[in-house]
């Protein structure tokens, strides 16, 4: 009876699967806000009478719910048709600019009087009142930037959701510190568009491993203006500053600093009247470092808290504002990820960390003062923390490969106080849903990696099928997680009879900064290695198709699918690889010499880590896709490869996507997927291309 129940249960259809037809296989959890204050959290609840969605602040101790009223928005500012225009409390708008040029990244200074921006690449504020504005620099150029990032620091640094951002308020709102770059000595890599009749190039600086970096200096301006108080630093040596972070005093602007070796990171506090600095904190790895993402200050200048990987694992020490450390508060073989709430009145901090299983997120509790953790959370779950300020509650949405995402309302001692939702929709046991299977391979040296697997859901006793490998593959940017991950896609092809398969490498973060050490100098080779292993195990299984092995990535992922095909191509037999890096000498400097160190320095490693190294190797059927104007990973790495395999008379396949950056958008993203389809059901599955794939 239970086996006719089973084969009773229902497939998805290709509707459901890849146009949104509802499957009521899954259904929504509570649609949360963050909180209203430590007690309330913001849920929106559809209004009965209206159909309208309401905001309603619900109490976290006994559920009771009333209508939210939002605290009046403070002032905002925005850039509107090339110029900055000013919302006060009233809601109402004033233009504040009205000039040929554009201002970009207007910030209000935290008392609201001033806004800063940046205009053709020179630093200015104006002070809203009055409409007052002053100028801060003057030599803004094509190649000179004041408060607006170099491409590198924007893509490596600082970060995309800066906005190329460069300059910080004081929290005083007295002084703005700032960036100068000069580009100068940076090359211009040329981005061909084929728009129009002519086309036109789009030229930007960009280094790339070994080449000359941008000339960077940090700076602090009064906000009335004056004279820029340089922090005293040598412009012209080859260094790096990351995030710059003021005390809350605004007497210091701490700065990160590297030189170009990235294997010593250094904070030091600059007196932002004399621009003097003094160093507070030093960190040496034989390997390379990582910039501090913030480095968050107790109040009354107690002290600051650090995460940092030193010991080949990522822990918390608390130390005093002079740099002497005060305590670990962490400890072990596994992984701090993220401090969410700091509780200094009770001295508690509380994190997230890998603690119980490589592949889960929970979250803890430390003591400042003993010392001693308390995991919060509970079960064999992977966690996603939404904490209240102060951390006297908090929200989980839990969930494993097997158990749909679930909600629970907490307190600060991990006790539940009430489920909130069930992701589980209606309809979840009527159909016959693939389920994934945590798992672990072992690499030639000796190495415990995890990796899932997903077998079909009609899978017939001694059939053999192909196997689909997606990664990415990158340091610290593991996939492998045992959380819930259904996806009506998914479903479709375990229903057609492909086994679908996530590996982990050494450096994606499962063995901490340990396991990414072994990559240093050598980017690539260790990572396919492992995934050769893990694709050796599955090819010796009785329901694998050692003839039909094929891997998938964009970018690192595709890297690593250009060299399972080359270098791997023993073991794997087709591969689909998007906007791939095919040489580290093509890639950018900050980046690529974290872990490879330059050329010059290391060009054996930039030899054996290239793709075109083993093209001779080449077999099995590789599809390739690049976006032309691609300012991430230049279309110049594919094309390269192309040429290399021309060269040989290898075949290949290969899809370019007009005007398209570092992935795909619009009908593009249509026609990859659409494309993917295709390749899977021709090399793969051996069966036709159904036509429904074709239909917009």
């Amino acid at each position: 009876m239970p086996r006719l129940q089973a084969q009773e249960k229902q497939d998805v259809t290709f509707e459901q699967a890849f146009r949104g037809q509802a499957t009521d296989i899954m259904q929504p959890l509570p649609v949360l806000k963050g909180w209203a204050d430590a007690d309330h959290y913001l849920e929106m609840r559809r209004d009965a009478a209206s159909g309208r969605m309401q905001a309603m602040k619900v109490d976290a101790r006994t559920g009771k719910a009333e209508i939210y009223t939002a605290p009046v928005d403070g002032p905002s500012v925005e850039v509107r048709n090339r110029d900055i225009y000013y919302k006060g409390v009233d809601g109402n708008s004033i233009r504040l600019t009205n000039d040929t040029l554009e201002e970009k990244n207007p910030t209000l200074s935290p008392d609201g009087r001033y806004v800063a921006f940046t205009r053709n690449n020179d630093l200015f504020s104006l002070e809203i009142a009055s409409k007052k504005e002053t100028r801060y620099t003057h030599d803004g150029t094509d190649v000179i930037y004041n408060g607006w990032s170099s491409w590198v620091y924007y893509e490596e640094i600082l970060g995309r959701p800066t906005h190329y951002r460069a300059f910080w308020w004081s929290p005083d709102s007295k002084q703005i510190a700032y960036m100068h770059f000069d580009d100068t000595k940076v090359p211009v890599f040329p981005i061909y568009s084929e728009r129009g009749q002519h086309g036109y190039l789009e030229n930007t600086r960009y280094p790339k491993a070994g080449d000359p970096n941008p000339a960077v200096k940090v700076g602090v301006v009064p906000v009335e203006g004056g004279n820029t108080v340089w922090a005293d630093f040598n412009e012209k040596d080859d260094q790096y500053f990351g995030m710059p972070f003021w005390t809350a005093d605004s007497k210091q602007l701490w700065m990160q600093w590297m030189p170009r070796s990235q294997d010593n990171l250094k904070i030091y506090s600059i007196d932002p009247k004399t621009g003097a600095k003094k160093e507070i904190y030093s960190e040496n790895q034989k390997t390379w470092v990582d910039w501090f993402d913030d480095v968050p200050f107790l109040q009354n200048n107690q002290g600051f808290l650090l995460q940092s990987d030193k010991t080949g694992w990522s822990h918390l020490y608390l130390h005093n504002m002079d740099g002497s450390l005060k305590k670990q508060l962490t400890s072990g073989n596994w992984t701090v990820k993220d401090v969410v709430s700091t509780d200094e009145k009770n001295q508690i901090i509380y994190f997230t960390a890998r603690k119980e299983a490589s592949t889960r997120f929970d979250l803890y509790k430390v003591s400042m003062k003993t010392g001693a953790i308390t995991r919060l959370t509970f079960g064999n779950y992977n966690h996603i923390i939404n904490i209240a300020p102060g951390g006297k509650y908090f929200i989980t949405t839990y969930s494993n490969l097997q158990t749909p995402d679930r909600m629970a309302l907490l307190d600060n001692n991990g006790k539940v106080i009430r489920e909130l939702g069930n992701s589980k929709g209606n309809k979840f046991e009527q159909y016959n849903l693939y389920k994934p299977e945590l798992t672990t391979y072992k690499t030639r040296d000796g190495l415990v990696l995890p990796m899932t697997i997903t077998l079909p859901v009609h899978m017939q006793p001694g059939k053999k099928y192909p196997i689909l490998i997606s990664i990415y593959g990158g340091p610290n940017a593991g996939t492998v997680y045992d959380t819930w991950k259904f996806s009506p896609g998914s479903q479709w092809w375990s229903q057609e009879g492909v086994i679908q398969v996530a590996i982990d490498n050494r450096s994606s973060g499962q063995l901490g900064k340990t396991g990414m050490n072994y990559i240093h100098r050598q980017l690539g080779k260790y990572e396919i290695e492992d995934y050769m292993d893990a694709a050796m195990w599955l090819r010796s299984q009785p329901w694998a198709d050692p003839s039909k092995i094929c891997m998938t990535g964009g970018s690192f992922g595709g890297y690593m699918t250009d060299m399972a095909l080359t270098y791997g191509a023993d073991v794997f037999t087709h591969g689909m690889s998007n906007f791939a890096v095919t040489d580290w000498q093509l890639y950018d400097s900050h980046y690529t010499e974290r872990y490879m160190d330059t050329p010059a320095e290391n060009p054996e490693g930039y030899k054996i880590t290239s793709v075109m190294a083993y093209a001779n190797r080449y077999k099995g059927v590789l599809r390739m896709a690049h976006g032309t104007m691609d300012d991430n990973v230049h279309m110049q790495n594919v094309i390269q490869l192309v040429d290399k395999l021309q060269s040989l008379n290898k075949p290949f396949e290969f899809m370019l996507y007009p005007g398209e950056r570092h992935g795909w958008r619009g009908p593009n993203a249509l026609h990859a997927s659409t494309e993917t389809a295709r390749f899977i059901y021709t090399h793969l599955l051996d069966k036709p291309f159904p036509a429904t794939f074709n239909a917009k």
